[in-house]
């Protein structure tokens, strides 16, 4: 039996990396949408987004976000958009801001937790606003589960009408005063997802070097992959990564040896239950 097609997203910038970590990191809309068409190319068919201002700084810039939205769909044809709705680059209802430009994803964190200095608040009020949102303009949730509440917390959510029965649900394993990257805790959130969200499909996403490991194991479990410049700038401990798409090339090679195949545009929006969009 031919094992199911896995989805590579890649995380193309984030909030925290910069170019004095690593030159490859994107700031600009223009440097963003080079690499992640080099990435797509690669086999990245997700591109999980955030923006930044003239200054680097994270932004919620709506009108950032429509130009990159614009940049993406015009040379990454087919491509999954997934726009972030994280707390470092805004607060409160700012963080929703580009919902109306209807992405076929958002991110969406259902509960707090502690980041390495600060405590990354998702509010119920928020949490409940930005789901609405979603509804309201057709954006597919990424449930980011930075703690097992977090799958239950989804499932309530599911169960009361707020989510839709098939979110795509991601655990982040690794951010330091949050969840490491532990094999009894991935293979219990796993089962946990499968119990309580047995509609949603899953991926996870390690930080810094559990980049790699979680990879191996969301490759060997029949999981969906997250790799990218926002989680994690090496190739090893001692090499920069020169690119998005040197990391995504990293989880082809492991499905290539896993016998697994890498999941095209039209695969994965089949999977995530995604309208196909027409491409030139």
């Amino acid at each position: 039996m031919t094992p199911d097609p896995c989805i590579i997203c890649v995380a193309i910038t984030g909030s925290v990396p910069k170019k004095a970590d690593n030159p490859a990191v994107p700031i600009t809309i223009a440097e963003q949408i080079e690499s992640t068409h080099a990435a797509f190319e690669a086999g990245a068919t997700i591109a999980h987004c955030h923006v930044r201002g003239e200054d680097g700084a994270p932004s919620s810039d709506p009108d950032r976000f429509e130009r990159l939205m614009e940049g993406l769909r015009n040379h990454c044809p087919g491509m999954i958009v997934q726009l972030s709705t994280g707390g470092r680059s805004g607060a409160g209802k700012t963080r929703g801001g580009m919902l109306p430009l209807r992405p076929d994803m958002a991110s969406l964190s259902v509960g707090s937790n502690n980041f390495p200095t600060r405590v990354y608040e998702n509010p119920p009020d928020l949490v409940d606003w930005l789901a609405a949102e979603m509804k309201t303009y057709n954006v597919r949730p990424e449930i980011e589960c930075f703690d097992l509440s977090h799958i239950f917390q989804a499932a309530r959510m599911v169960r009361d009408g707020r989510l839709p029965a098939n979110v795509h649900v991601q655990f982040v394993m690794g951010v330091k005063n949050a969840m490491p990257v532990d094999r009894a805790a991935f293979d219990f959130m796993r089962e946990t997802r499968a119990r309580l969200l047995p509609e949603a499909t899953w991926c996870a996403a390690g930080i810094g070097p559990g980049q790699i490991t979680i990879n191996e194991w969301c490759v060997e479990t029949g999981g969906h992959c997250r790799t990218g410049l926002e989680d994690n700038i090496r190739l090893d401990r001692d090499t920069l990564a020169p690119s998005n798409a040197a990391l995504v090339k990293r989880v082809v090679d492991l499905c290539d040896r896993a016998g697994r195949p890498v999941a095209t545009w039209q695969q994965a929006r089949e999977c995530l239950a995604l309208p196909l969009r027409e491409v030139a």
